[in-house]
């Protein structure tokens, strides 16, 4: 078999791992609390995708991240050696951290403006899962550990070495695998847009440890705006501007002063990424 059909079926094979034990455990997990509670199964189901089960949301994310996790590093889908973090990039680090804050108000302006918000269904799940003690440990830990591995790690990795010098090609495919994923238009430009920077991080320095510190970032603003403000907030930190356009636009613009300098900062701190360290 040619070489650039097996590492391309490779990389179909990543992405459809990860989709069945998502499925799989979920399953699983309503199965067993249905057996235990006496329950049928579509009362579970329903009660996981309205949010009243936060606690099964829970369970089911940590048990499929885990999993996913493991499988992928026993099976060496993603090296486990990582020679950009052995140079200790710290400077890089605390650049890209910055990147992502600077990214959260002005992206969360541009979805107001074009009125997009998440489907109710899809926010109550959220609102389900951070009410819960665990909550933060797969919004804000796993769920960027996991995500990285699987699209940057395997995916986007896979794919740069069948694409070779189109990284770009490579980065967009990427990242619309991974806004399809999210199964819905609003967290998808979201997804595809933080996905076409993570991508492009990952390129530059072939780690995934900087995406995984972008989207703990994000991921943790999120969960802190929300507990910030249970009764006005569905996560995003907008809701701190609302009743003030100067404030809005002091605050975009202090966000670009963030991210632009963060930006330069990191190109100048990294090398271009070579198609051997992928």
């Amino acid at each position: 078999m040619n070489r650039k059909v097996r590492e391309l079926l490779d990389v179909a094979l990543y992405l459809v791992v990860f989709l069945l034990i998502e499925c799989a455990v979920q399953i699983t997990i309503a199965v067993c609390y249905a057996q235990m509670k006496g329950l049928t199964f579509q009362d579970v189901t329903n009660l996981m995708t309205t949010g009243e089960a936060g606690k099964l949301l829970v369970a089911s994310s940590i048990v499929s991240s885990m999993i996913v996790i493991v499988l992928f590093v026993a099976m060496k889908w993603i090296p486990t050696s990582n020679p950009w973090i052995r140079q200790r990039p710290w400077r890089a680090i605390i650049w890209v951290a910055l990147m992502a804050v600077g990214t959260i108000l002005p992206l969360e302006w541009v979805y107001e403006q074009i009125q997009l918000s998440m489907p109710e269904n899809v926010e109550v799940l959220f609102e389900g899962i951070m009410k819960e003690p665990w909550g933060y440990m797969v919004i804000g830990i796993l769920a960027p550990v996991t995500e990285e591995i699987v699209f940057r790690g395997a995916i986007l990795r896979g794919l740069l070495k069948i694409l070779g010098r189109h990284h770009w090609i490579a980065i967009v495919i990427t990242s619309l695998l991974f806004a399809v994923t999210h199964m819905n238009l609003a967290q998808g430009i979201h997804a595809f847009i933080m996905g076409m920077l993570l991508g492009w991080v990952y390129w530059r320095t072939s780690s995934i440890v900087p995406g995984m510190v972008i989207h703990w970032v994000n991921n943790s603003i999120a969960f802190v705006m929300f507990h910030l403000m249970p009764d006005m907030s569905d996560g995003k930190m907008i809701d701190l501007f609302h009743g003030s356009e100067r404030h809005m636009i002091m605050g975009i613009l202090f966000s670009c002063c963030i991210f632009v300098p963060s930006l330069l900062q990191f190109i100048l701190s990294t090398r271009k990424g070579s198609d051997e360290s992928r």
